[in-house]
């Protein structure tokens, strides 16, 4: 059965009504990914609001960090999977397949990350992303101290609780509208056929 197969409940601009730097943004989406992702095209009903939110994600997801690529995509999934975000848990949860390489960690952050065998610094981290997002009221500063145990530095912790900030955000967003994310998500990065690896 299909997705629904609308941008987002607000509907979205023509992309060539849109500024040229924007236009040049969806160009280069489609040259690398073949598409536009749906959260771009919703939020160019707001062009200064879809800078900014890029200018936020660039920083917060591509700029150097402690925190690694997959672990930030890691983070943005857990906590989309305690909102019931479905936009981002299909396009983050993508992200996830492709940079691990591994499917099934992929599915595990998307339905529940304590299945995932992970070591104790990434258990940390969703613990604290999970925690944050669900009764951030309870956060104290022994879950810091927790995440200082495993290594964490205080730059690692303030990229932490920001990226879980931003996406509880981007969640609320992406609900709010209704934005439906790109079918093409679905397939991307599952090998065919998959295989789940030997036992040793």
């Amino acid at each position: 059965m299909p997705q629904p197969d609308h941008v987002s409940a607000l509907g979205a601009p023509a992309a060539n009504s849109l500024d040229e730097d924007i236009q040049e943004v969806f160009r280069k989406c489609v040259d690398k990914l073949g598409f536009v992702p749906n959260v771009l095209a919703a939020y160019s009903l707001r062009p200064n609001k879809l800078r900014n939110f890029m200018a936020m994600y660039n920083e917060l997801m591509l700029a150097p960090s402690g925190l690694s690529k997959l672990e930030r995509e890691m983070i943005a999934v857990v906590v989309s999977s305690a909102n019931h975000c479905y936009y981002c848990l299909v396009a983050h949860g993508q992200a996830v397949r492709a940079l691990s390489g591994d499917p099934q960690l992929g599915e595990m952050m998307v339905m529940n990350y304590r299945v995932a065998q992970l070591d104790p610094r990434q258990r940390a981290m969703l613990d604290f992303a999970w925690k944050l997002t669900k009764t951030p009221e309870q956060v104290t500063e022994d879950d810091r101290q927790a995440l200082r145990e495993v290594g964490l530095s205080v730059e690692d912790i303030f990229d932490l609780a920001d990226t879980v900030a931003f996406y509880n955000m981007s969640n609320r967003m992406a609900i709010g509208t209704d934005m439906i994310p790109n079918a093409e998500y679905h397939g991307m990065n599952r090998p065919e056929p998959f295989m789940p690896p030997a036992k040793a």
